[in-house]
């Protein structure tokens, strides 16, 4: 049996959607919402939620662990659902990771994915990390109302991903066998700028995009203005100057290795809009 957590979400719906035929466990928040499946069962909880986790992933052999949303306590959630699949048996954990994840990381929300890598390492299980890059479907969010990118990425590029890419790895290493133990980076077929980005949604909406670049104190201090808390404007903002830096940029195999299929590009994503 394969579990599901996110089942509800963008990345996770499509997992879903992916594993039809499969003997499924959908975990979720709200089971209202839990999409209709033949041969799913649903189960309500949520991250760490030790007793609701433990009857939720009871029977459960492999789980699809999808990252929890950004929040300050990420970390002890993701480190809290392990556990409790550990102790319900479960035996493979596969779990969205991100590019270049470790403890001194440039985007800080990748630090939290190594804190959790870590954990499931120790824990004892087999495991396998997906570590996506920036999701493709983020860049055209990238552009203001006013068709302008604005971020503290320089001229640093980015091999942003689809998530539709990374939910047909995830089923295939779901289903499939050799893939313990294993990290793979999730990346699109290129990196490009942001001023390529701008470019191409030029093209593709008819109307003048622009790549405006701003320092690291620019960046902080206009998205401070939306009240959000300063863990979250860290991430904001690190993950442009992780494009920056270059840690973004490294454009991997993995997405036609392991589903046989060419990565979906910016410009085919755009097109589809």
């Amino acid at each position: 049996m394969i579990g599901v957590t996110g089942a509800t979400g963008q990345l996770g719906s499509r997992i879903v959607e992916r594993l039809t035929g499969e003997q499924l466990r959908l975990i979720v928040r709200d089971p209202a919402r839990a999409p209709s499946v033949p041969g799913a069962s649903v189960a309500q909880a949520a991250y760490g939620e030790h007793a609701a986790l433990l009857a939720a992933l009871d029977g459960v052999d492999v789980l699809m662990l999808l990252s929890a949303t950004e929040s300050a306590d990420r970390v002890a959630l993701h480190k809290a659902t392990v556990d409790a699949a550990v102790a319900a048996g479960v035996r493979r954990i596969v779990y969205t990771s991100f590019v270049g994840a470790a403890p001194g990381a440039t985007f800080t929300f990748a630090r939290d994915h190594w804190h959790t890598e870590q954990h499931i390492r120790s824990s004892g299980v087999d495991f396998t990390f997906l570590r996506d890059n920036l999701y493709l479907d983020f860049v055209p969010g990238f552009a203001g109302p006013d068709d302008v990118i604005r971020g503290p990425a320089g001229d640093g590029r980015v091999s942003a991903v689809a998530r539709d890419d990374v939910a047909a790895v995830a089923a295939r290493v779901l289903t499939g066998s050799g893939f313990g133990g294993a990290t793979y980076d999730l990346t699109g077929p290129a990196a490009f700028t942001l001023s390529e980005a701008a470019g191409v949604l030029t093209e593709a909406w008819g109307r003048k995009v622009r790549y405006e670049p701003e320092t690291l104190d620019e960046a902080y201090r206009s998205r401070e203005s939306y009240g959000a808390p300063a863990w979250e404007v860290a991430g904001w903002v690190t993950s442009y100057a992780a494009i920056a830096s270059g840690e973004l940029s490294q454009v991997s195999t993995a997405v036609r290795d392991i589903t046989g299929q060419e990565p979906i590009s910016l410009e085919e994503y755009v097109g589809r809009e």
